[in-house]
């Protein structure tokens, strides 16, 4: 029994005929008299009975037919699910929390086809996790950020999975607090001065190579005691907005993002490790037109806010 023998019974359920459904199927009647005989042969049953008025199932027959129309059922389904698919553009990305990147993600989806069935994936995540996207998760592609000291590190992980990159920011961090925070009066913004305010970081791991509190000390900008780690950015500006005793840094913002959040930020004397952004990918990848597209926004959005 196959898929075909179920689409012929069916077919000849609704016609009430060998011959019609023969014709609607276009194939000859004998073959699917014997391709019907095969399947009652295979199932120990008979399907339809002869009437003087054409086939009609058997009670054997109706049951059999309920369960063969469910199949087929989802049979199409799948078949239409993946015939999409094929049809449809599909982006995905994983990336740092950053403000000119998702900056360049909105005005890239402004200008997605409204004719095209498109579907994106886009993520914010640390540097090991956006490289493990691309080759366990099916991700295109990535945009990985590393302190300028550990290049050699993520040059030689790129490598060893495949992957390439080619640098689309070099960059070191501002300190970004609120406006109405004391932070405002200071003249030099330094690790000391800092060190008296509660820091904000994103905390999860990015260097396998480091323990997860070397990791996190690593990203620290200050010596402060009040630390408060984050996984998500639209929560970290909430917390420099509402709480004045906080600060944290970040690639430049936009200018937008400050305005919303009423924030300001500034350069940190004495602490201007340099960071870069590398997008990434397989190498035997080839660009499709939405990745481009994409790349296109991110380096002029690149080229607007950092600096």
């Amino acid at each position: 029994m196959n898929v075909f023998h179920l689409r012929y019974a069916v077919e000849i359920a609704k016609t009430g005929s060998i011959k019609n459904a023969a014709d609607n199927l276009f194939m000859a009647q004998p073959n699917l008299s014997r391709s019907i005989k095969e399947l009652e042969n295979s199932l120990g049953i008979t399907i339809f009975e002869r009437t003087s008025k054409g086939v009609i199932p058997t009670p054997d027959g109706e049951r059999f037919l309920i369960y063969a129309r469910s199949i087929l059922k989802q049979v199409y389904e799948v078949q239409d699910l993946f015939s999409k698919k094929r049809n449809r553009s599909i982006f995905s990305i994983t990336v740092p929390r950053a403000s000119y990147i998702s900056k360049a993600f909105t005005e890239f989806s402004k200008k997605l086809n409204a004719e095209t069935d498109t579907e994106i994936f886009y993520s914010e995540s640390n540097s090991l996790k956006a490289i493990n996207n691309i080759v366990y998760e099916d991700y295109k592609l990535a945009v990985v950020r590393y302190n300028e000291c550990d290049e050699q590190f993520f040059k030689d992980m790129l490598e060893e999975k495949g992957l390439k990159g080619e640098m689309i920011a070099r960059f070191s961090m501002k300190v970004v607090f609120s406006e109405q925070s004391k932070l405002t009066l200071e003249k030099n913004i330094t690790p000391q001065v800092l060190s008296q305010y509660i820091e904000c970081s994103y905390g999860d791991r990015f260097i396998p190579t480091l323990s997860g509190e070397e990791a996190r000390e690593r990203a620290r900008l200050s010596t402060s005691k009040r630390v408060i780690y984050l996984s998500e950015r639209a929560g970290l500006f909430d917390l420099l907005a509402e709480n004045h005793q906080t600060f944290a840094r970040c690639s430049s913002l936009t200018s937008d993002i400050l305005k919303r959040y009423g924030l300001v930020q500034r350069e940190c004397e004495e602490a201007k490790e340099i960071y870069k952004d590398f997008l990434v990918y397989k190498k035997d990848y080839r660009l499709t037109d939405l990745d481009k597209d994409f790349i296109t926004e991110l380096c002029s959005s690149r080229r607007k806010y950092i600096n």
